[in-house]
This record gives C-alpha cells, sequence and structure tokens, in this order.
C-alpha cells in the first residue's frame, strides 16, 4: 500500500511518501499558490521512486493556509447576524486588558466590521425556550443588505442556541433561499455548540471567514491529484490529531488551523510508544515557528481554545480565540527563518519575524538580506553548505556572514562574526526553552522529567541546548525527523471529536438526558468517521468531561473511561477532577459542589500499528565521514567536530560530541559532553555524559 504525507509550512513543505519504507523530500513552499511546490515536490519524489498517482491509496495533507488567511485578512467578505443587542459582542471581547501595565496595547481588529454584524429581533431564553421568534421580512431586509455589500460568506450566531439551535437553522433556511449559492453559511450551533458566547461568535465568524479559501484550495488541491491519476482516499490532518475527509475540511476548516504542528505531535505519540518514553516533550521547529507539546504515556496534552493572529507583541490575549479541539501547543516565533536584530533598546532580538520562503535567509542566496538563525548556523559551521534540503539548495556561506555582520555585529558593536551567529542562536533558544518553562508550570508539570523530542528541519540542531536549559538529559531525533510533521500524519487515526455544553451540578444531572446527549453526540461524530474508514475498522469513542468547582469561571478537561450512564459513572468522574485539580494547581477543594461543564465525545478509527522492534545492533563506534570546524560557545572558539552521515548508521553506531549527524532533510547537533547512539528503529538517542 503506497501513502503520501503533504506538509506545507510557511518556509519548505515536506513530502513523504511511504511505500515499503519511507522517502521524503522538502522543496520551498510558494506562498501565493501553496498546491504548486506541493504538486512539483510530489511529482519529483513519486518519478525518483518509481511508483505513479495511480498506484496511491491514499494522500493525507496539512495546511498552514487557513492560519495565513486570518493572520494577513486575505479571507472573505464576511458578515455576522446576531441577536439584537448584542453586535459589539466582537469588540468587547472579554471586557479586560491582556496587559493591565502596557498603555499602547491594540486589542485584535474583528473579522467582521460593524456595518456587517446585523442584529436580529430574536430571543432565546438559556434553557432553550423561544421568547421572541425571528420575523422572516426583517430576513428580507437583510439579505437585501448582504448583497448589496458583496457579501461572500455569512456568520449566524444566536443567544442560547446552544440550548436551542431552531432560530439559527431558520434564519440560515431564509438566507440560503434569497442568496447567491456561492455564498457560504455557517452556524455557530454547528461549528461551535458551546458555552460562552464571544468565543463562539468568534469561532463561527472564522469558520465562515476562511471557508471560501479553504474549500476552493481544497479542491483544487484534490483536482489536481485527480488530474494525475491518483484515485484514492485525499484525507486532511486536523488539528486535534485526526484525520478527515476533504468534504468535513472543507465545511470545517476552522479545524485545519493547527493541523501541520498536529502531525509532529502525532509523530512524538508513536516514537513515545515505540521508546517506551512515559514522559516527552515534543519540539518542532521549522523554518518559520517552534511548537512544543507534552505527551504522558503516548497521549498528548489537548484544548478545545486555540488564539490565532496575535495583534500586539506576541502576548496571550491579544489575538482572536476559537473553540476548536486542538493538541495542547505553545508556537513561538523562533524558526530556521526569524530575522535577528537590534531592537530599539540596542539589544540583540531574534524574530518572531521570518523571513519564510521568499526572500527567505541571506544564504540561500535568493534575494534575502536579513540575518537568520539559519545564516547564523551556517557562520558557526553547524550547517554544511553542501546538500542542504536534500541538495536542492547550497547555501551561501558568504552571504551568511555578510548578513550577520552588517545586521548583528556591526550595530551591536560586537568583534568576530563567530560570537555574534553564537547570540543569534542563544537568543532563540532561550525563547523556546522559556516557552517550555512557562507552558509547565502552567500545566502542573516538571519538565526536567521529559525527553525531549526533536523534529522539523532546524529542531536538531539546536535540541541539546534547549535541552540542557531545561534540565532535560536526555534527547530523541526521530528518524526522518526533518519532515516529522509529514511522517506524523502517517501514524494519525481517522477521528472527529464534538462538544456540547451541559452546565449542570453534579449532584443534580439528569442522568437520561445526559445519556440521550452522549448518544447523539456519537452519532454526529460517527457520521463523520464511519465514511472515512470504508469498512477498514471500526471507530472507538472516547469520551472527556470538562469540570470546574462551582463559582470558578473556567473548567478542566479529564478523560472519562466509558459513557456516564449512572450514579457510580459520575463519583468517578467527579474523583478525576478532583485529582486532576490538584495535580494542576496544588491543592483540593472537597467540600466544594462541582460542575459539569461540557462533554466531548471523539470516534476514532485504528491506530497506524506500531512496527516489530528490530533487533538491537550492537554497540559499535559510527563512521566518521569527515572532520568539520565548528564554533562552540562553551570551547570560546572553535573546534573540531566529527560528521555522521545518518543513512551509513547502522543500529547501534555510536558517538560522541561535537558532532554532526548529517542527513537530506535535517542536521544532528551533538555538543561536547554528550554521547549519541542510533536506537533499532532509525532514532538517534542521546544522552549527556555523566561528568557533565
Amino acid at each position: 500500500m503506497n501513502r503520501l504525507a503533504i506538509d506545507i509550512g510557511g518556509t519548505f513543505t515536506d513530502i513523504v511518501l511511504e511505500s515499503g519504507g519511507l522517502t521524503s523530500l522538502k522543496v520551498l513552499t510558494t506562498p501565493q499558490t501553496p498546491e504548486v511546490a506541493a504538486m512539483e515536490g510530489a511529482s519529483a519524489l513519486l518519478d525518483a521512486s518509481g511508483v505513479s498517482f495511480s498506484s496511491l491509496s491514499t494522500v493525507v495533507h496539512g495546511t498552514t493556509l487557513a492560519t495565513n488567511a486570518l493572520i494577513e485578512r486575505r479571507g472573505a467578505r464576511t458578515a455576522l447576524i446576531t441577536t439584537e443587542g448584542f453586535r459589539d459582542v466582537l469588540e468587547m471581547a472579554y471586557e479586560r486588558r491582556f496587559d493591565q501595565y502596557d498603555v499602547d496595547i491594540e486589542l485584535p481588529e474583528p473579522l467582521v466590521p460593524r456595518e456587517l454584524r446585523l442584529p436580529v429581533k430574536e430571543r432565546m431564553d438559556a434553557y432553550g425556550q423561544p421568547l421572541t421568534e425571528p420575523d422572516e421580512a426583517e430576513i428580507d431586509r437583510i439579505a437585501d443588505v448582504l448583497k448589496r455589500e458583496n457579501v461572500e460568506a455569512v456568520a449566524i450566531g444566536f443567544l442560547h442556541s446552544t440550548a436551542n439551535d431552531a432560530h439559527e437553522r431558520r434564519v440560515a433556511d431564509w438566507l440560503s433561499r434569497r442568496l447567491d449559492p456561492e455564498v457560504t453559511i455557517c452556524l455557530s450551533s454547528e461549528v461551535s455548540p458551546e458555552i460562552r458566547e464571544y468565543e463562539r461568535f468568534s469561532t463561527v465568524c472564522a469558520n465562515a471567514y476562511v471557508r471560501p479559501l479553504m474549500s476552493r484550495y481544497l479542491h483544487r488541491f484534490d483536482d489536481a491529484l485527480r488530474l494525475r491519476g491518483f484515485s484514492g482516499e485525499f484525507m486532511l490532518m486536523l488539528s486535534g490529531g485526526g484525520l478527515t475527509t476533504v468534504e468535513q475540511a472543507a465545511r470545517m476548516p476552522i479545524r485545519l488551523l493547527e493541523s501541520g504542528p498536529a502531525g509532529g505531535v502525532a509523530l512524538g505519540a508513536r516514537v513515545s510508544r515505540e521508546l517506551e518514553i512515559e514522559h516527552m516533550l515534543a519540539l518542532d521547529m521549522g523554518g518559520t515557528t517552534a511548537k512544543i507539546c507534552f505527551l504522558d504515556a503516548g497521549t498528548p496534552d489537548t484544548a478545545r481554545r486555540f488564539e490565532i493572529a496575535r495583534a500586539w507583541r506576541n502576548k496571550k490575549g491579544s489575538g482572536l480565540p476559537v473553540r476548536i479541539p486542538t493538541t495542547e501547543l505553545v508556537e513561538i516565533g523562533a524558526g530556521g527563518g526569524s530575522i535577528a536584530r537590534r531592537d530599539r533598546l540596542g539589544r540583540l532580538a531574534v524574530g518572531p519575524q521570518s523571513s519564510g520562503a521568499v526572500p527567505g535567509p541571506a544564504c540561500y542566496g535568493l534575494g534575502g538580506s536579513d540575518a537568520t538563525i539559519t545564516d547564523a548556523n551556517v557562520v558557526l559551521g553547524k550547517l554544511l553548505p553542501d546538500g542542504f534540503a536534500g541538495g536542492r539548495l547550497n547555501l551561501r556561506r558568504d552571504l551568511a556572514e555578510n548578513a550577520v555582520s552588517r545586521n548583528v555585529a556591526e550595530p551591536l558593536g560586537m568583534s568576530g562574526q563567530g560570537w555574534a551567529a553564537a547570540g543569534i542562536v542563544e537568543v532563540g533558544e532561550e525563547a523556546m526553552a522559556n516557552a517550555a518553562r512557562v507552558h509547565a508550570i502552567e500545566r502542573g508539570k516538571d519538565v526536567s522529567r521529559y525527553t525531549l523530542m526533536a523534529s522539523g528541519g532546524a529542531g536538531p540542531l539546536h535540541a541539546v541546548r534547549i535541552a540542557e536549559k531545561l534540565g532535560i538529559s536526555k534527547v530523541v531525533i526521530p528518524a526522518f525527523a526533518g519532515v516529522g510533521s509529514a511522517v506524523g500524519f502517517l501514524s494519525a487515526p481517522i477521528a472527529y471529536e464534538v462538544a456540547r455544553s451541559v452546565l449542570a451540578s453534579t449532584d443534580q444531572i439528569d442522568i437520561a438526558r445526559l445519556s440521550a446527549l452522549q448518544a447523539e453526540m456519537a452519532d454526529e461524530a460517527l457520521a463523520v468517521v464511519a465514511p472515512a474508514l470504508k469498512g477498514t475498522g471500526t471507530a472507538e469513542i472516547v469520551l472527556a468531561a470538562e469540570l470546574r468547582y462551582e463559582g470558578q469561571g473556567h473548567a478542566l478537561r479529564v478523560a472519562l473511561p466509558k459513557p456516564v450512564e449512572s450514579e457510580a459513572d459520575v463519583a468517578v468522574m467527579m474523583q478525576a477532577f478532583v485529582e486532576t485539580y490538584h495535580a494542576v494547581y496544588g491543592s483540593a477543594m472537597r467540600d466544594n459542589a462541582i460542575e459539569l461543564v461540557a462533554l466531548t465525545l471523539t470516534a476514532k478509527g485504528p491506530e497506524q500499528p506500531t512496527a516489530e522492534r528490530p533487533m538491537a545492533g550492537k554497540l559499535h563506534p559510527a563512521t566518521v565521514n569527515a572532520r568539520v570546524p565548528l564554533f562552540e560557545t562553551s570551547a570560546g572558539g572553535m573546534v573540531e567536530a566529527g560528521q555522521v552521515l545518518r543513512h551509513n548508521a547502522a543500529a547501534g553506531a555510536s558517538f560522541a560530541g561535537p558532532a554532526l549527524v548529517s542527513e537530506d532533510q535535517t542536521t544532528t547537533y551533538t555538543p561536547t559532553g554528550w554521547r549519541g547512539v542510533f536506537h533499532p528503529f532509525g532514532h538517534i538517542v542521546l544522552e549527556r555524559e555523566a561528568s557533565q
């Protein structure tokens, strides 16, 4: 069975072919038409492997197109139809400042301007009982406005539609009969059927905003595959770590926001199972950003809230909130293309601005002139000029040196490019390490107990130094790390998650109503998953609940071993919440009443099987291909490092730092004081030497 995975990132597009074994290719992304680079790269990889599009059973795709459209405001002209008196919810937001001491803060601009936020005289109470019915004549007038304003997408969000969505559906039906069929209509009760009006309205507006763009893109991509003879399943990676069909992805594109990074997390889950690692911190560092996620027992942290397009210095609270199932990722503006500069206070700053694929880092020789982390690694000797991206791009050391000198060393009055380049790398690594520290504290975790797994084109270059900063003594560089997210796509199961608000004290839960709700949720999720499985397996149902102590504003998510169908099941759920609350906050309020806020249900197809463990190879020294000079900060200057070619290394081959392990899509840097060994699965396991 031949399968293809395509991950389109901000700088590179990664393609992985599974045909017996794995082969990969990395090409520069074409930002304006991302499918062009993807198709060209896929064709080149398939041709080189002697595989045709017609022989592919599955193509799995992850993309940042929806994310970029929201950040760059390139979506459709969108209107919001909402309950009278609530048109300004999108601007009122949480009614708080995300930084109380910064007098210059900028709030994110709503996706829908006020003149296109159109109120309707309708009202539903909190229990789903209609108080005021919508008037069809009023919808006629609104339809005229939408036509006059050339609106391409309509979001409908009414008060309390999570309790009863009849008004939303009725208005949508009226509008669909009056507007051009090309105008997309999204309902908040379908996109985000959960309480909290601001987050629900923000989510449905974001879905409507990107749906025309994403629908055209996904069908154009699908058509391009079919024209080349592909007749299998075209699947999309969701932010929550599962796969879905192109039809469902086009209907709910908001769930694709973190589809690329979710692939890296899926890879982490597989590697943690293969190596039997209980606690893993997955780091995926590409050309534009770095992402981190904690995994315990092979399962990533997950969330139902995500923030996109932060408007102010990448600060939490300054972006647009969306309620979608997603892996609990922290994203940092520190990738290989992150730009280094002297800031207004005369300090060295790195990112979050990136050179991207166009023009790219200076060393690419494609017109870029800014100094980036990639340029710094070239100057330090950690990235060798020849063979970059499988030989498709030869790096220019002279251009990297000029960029570092001009943009960093000279403005900061530093002597020598080596220390300037080392400073660039150090600042970027500290940003990633600090993000991991903060995220660990927020999640109640001791980061030093974790093993760091690094993937992405830049991750293996920086993994060990980040581990040192976090007190981590073991690092794993997985096989095909440079295209890790695309490899992760091939490990992901078909899955779909649905959620419902409940909001009831646990001592007053209506068990019969809750059972009916869980059955309804299962039917909705299975309606998406079962057709995609096409008889290849049975879907598993996974349940979770969000609970809080009475009087609190936010809830914690706990896994449920089975559906809640009895008082005993309620007691198990409550105990799981008390234990989770204690693990996160260090305290337990056992006498306080507990509220059930929401239920989530995931229908999940079979996991991709983990390969049988190969025979362990006898430990032996790895073959050193060459000796190369590189700048090592701990040594205060240049040292000689051994270069090991990854494709030549057998299981059990070991090496000591300083060393570079070179492969087509990335380079692993092992500094002095660390040793590495090639695992039978092809992963590199790095550990700090005992004396360090």
